[in-house]
């Protein structure tokens, strides 16, 4: 049985000017120590995923489907069962830890928190593991940095807490939504190194979440492709970044810069910009931007062609997927 499996998962928000569908019958499956990379524009639905997983949507959110993590559905689970599972089963790093950190405690207080109220630690024993896992995130002067406040940490510092904190309960399930945003390359290489060594360390399953398909290329195992809520395609890391069968996915992989690039060449970019969730096209979402379109992608919307372990939701190109 997989650590996670999610079917059919469809996130709506009421609005005064309709119903959004933000995530559009979702599907996919996570084992243990296994590493899914989510990737798409901003507006894909990439975070709302993560959020209707944790039970974090907002007010106005609807969620349906299914989500089934070790055996148990946690989609409309109350608080207090939430409260359970969050942070000892399944945890999340946010994309801005800045806002995510409380400015007026000092970062000790914060990581201690978690272990008094998950494991009824006393604050000596929260006191020692916070170091213990402040030095494993790879924290220069842990000890001391826990009488710090977040003001006095770099970009790149506040998210090795956040990763920390995150890790605290050992969960099984690491949500990582942007880690590296806002942060500088030499950083995010950082973070995305201990992010693999944290999986291997620890044997924890990763749902990786980002916009940028270089990002993921050296940790995840599996790769997701969402576009305007719905699934692009999906398969392993190296079906998505060798053989895209997708015109969407061809179109991220052709926008990373590339060090052997002729320098003098223009980044290829995917003309326009993603639909109005409101007012989607008939057919395809992506017909207006895809260099292949046909008139047959504005009648009809493709269901997703699986074969050989990967989906694509595009069924008239000439291509055949590949194995």
């Amino acid at each position: 049985m997989s650590l996670l499996t999610v079917k059919d998962l469809e996130v709506h928000f009421a609005t005064p000017e309709g119903e959004v569908t933000a995530v559009n019958k979702l599907n996919f499956a996570l084992e243990s120590g296994e590493t899914l990379g989510i990737v798409g524009e901003s507006g894909s639905g990439k975070s709302q995923t993560a959020f209707s997983l944790m039970g974090l949507l907002a007010k106005n959110g609807i969620v349906r489907g299914e989500a089934i993590f070790e055996g148990q559905s946690i989609l409309g689970l109350n608080e207090k069962a939430l409260n359970k599972i969050r942070a000892e089963k399944i945890a999340m790093i946010f994309q801005d830890p800045m806002t995510s950190l409380n400015p007026y405690l000092r970062v000790g207080e914060q990581l201690m928190e978690v272990l008094k109220l998950h494991k009824g630690m006393s604050r000596k024993e929260a006191f020692e593991e916070s170091v213990r896992m402040l030095d494993a995130v790879k924290m220069p002067e842990a000890r001391k940095r826990m009488k710090m406040f977040p003001h006095e940490f770099s970009g790149g510092m506040r998210q090795r807490v956040m990763i920390a904190m995150a890790l605290l309960c050992r969960p099984k399930l690491l949500i990582a939504d942007e880690p590296t945003t806002a942060l500088d390359v030499t950083v995010q290489a950082q973070i995305m190194t201990l992010l693999g060594e944290l999986k291997r360390d620890f044997n924890t399953a990763i749902i990786m979440i980002t916009h940028d398909l270089g990002v993921v290329a050296g940790v995840c195992d599996k790769v997701l492709v969402m576009y305007a809520g719905r699934t692009m395609e999906y398969g392993t890391a190296s079906q998505i970044f060798y053989q895209p069968t997708h015109p969407y996915t061809q179109g991220l992989l052709s926008a990373i810069p590339r060090l052997d690039a002729d320098n003098a060449e223009a980044l290829p970019t995917i003309p326009g910009n993603p639909p109005n969730l409101l007012k989607l096209p008939t057919g395809c979402p992506f017909q207006e931007r895809c260099p292949h379109v046909m008139e047959i992608c504005r009648r009809e919307e493709p269901a997703l062609l699986s074969q050989d372990q990967r989906q694509r939701a595009c069924h008239w190109l000439p291509e055949e997927l590949s194995a």
